[in-house]
């Protein structure tokens, strides 16, 4: 049956291949391929909220708003070297 959305062409690619076969299980390849690309959208956008999370948290520590690191103490340790 003809579908009413729009569709894509992939080129199934040894890697895409492997992944395709490893996890199609009882699902046609169509459906499999839907699936990695929405959950590899999901783990896209975890990594994407990771990284923010990361640079925010470092930018609280070089601007002093999270003061649970004492950089006085790496100080003293980088002269004792």
């Amino acid at each position: 049956m003809p579908s009413t959305k729009p569709r894509i062409q992939v080129t199934v690619d040894a890697e895409l291949g492997s992944a395709i076969a490893e996890l199609r299980g009882e699902r046609s390849r169509s459906q499999t391929v839907r699936d990695l690309a929405v959950r590899g959208a999901e783990a896209i956008r975890g990594e994407r909220s990771g990284y923010k999370e990361a640079i925010d948290h470092l930018r609280r520590i070089a601007t002093g708003e999270d003061d649970r690191y004492d950089f006085s103490v790496s100080e003293r340790l980088h002269a004792e070297r």
